[in-house]
């Protein structure tokens, strides 16, 4: 590979909650998607092109090979952090200071309200606000967004879908594991 372009690896790999697409960049896990159909992955390997001007190559250098085997550990209920490099390109401004205090405050198996997250990052009032970031969070699962839950006990909307949602709050003992 060229050193002078900027290379993101990409694999498609499955999971408890269906297929994740995970790509990586030589900082750190970069993008998770969810529902990680083609359609859903050539979008977002569209989108990541554009976003970082890079080029795209399906794991070629086991970039991924350590985010997959975690990824495996905690669908398996054997790891409770990730503990992995992250690549905070595709964020930025209070949406990263959100994402950052999320990923390092609200450990497995605990949640936060918006409006209390909001308040950790020193915006009071912006809950709203904390939600549209939860909905741009470029790593779910790894940056626990489905951690985050209403006030009034209700759980929040959720980008992979709610009961994707309700699934990782189970793995994590939040919520009782789903009958069926």
């Amino acid at each position: 590979m060229d050193s002078d372009v900027r290379w993101v690896e990409w694999a498609v790999v499955g999971s408890d909650i269906g297929p994740l697409m995970l790509a990586a960049t030589g900082e750190g896990l970069v993008s998770v998607v969810f529902h990680a159909d083609d359609a859903v992955r050539e979008r977002a390997l569209r989108r990541l092109t554009g976003q970082l001007g890079a080029e795209l190559v399906e794991d070629a250098s086991g970039r991924l090979a350590e985010p997959i085997r975690r990824l495996d550990g905690y669908f398996a209920g054997a790891l409770t952090d990730f503990g992995l490099p992250l690549d905070w390109s595709l964020t930025s401004g209070f949406n990263r200071q959100v994402l950052r205090e999320l990923a390092s405050g609200v450990p497995y198996g605990t949640v936060v309200g918006y409006g209390e997250l909001a308040e950790r990052v020193g915006q009071p009032g912006a809950a709203q606000a904390v939600g549209a970031a939860m909905g741009s969070n470029p790593l779910p699962v790894v940056v626990p967004c489905h951690r985050v839950v209403e006030r009034d006990g209700g759980i929040g909307g959720f980008g992979g879908g709610l009961e994707t949602k309700r699934r990782l709050l189970a793995l994590e003992g939040v919520l009782p594991q789903p009958l069926f």
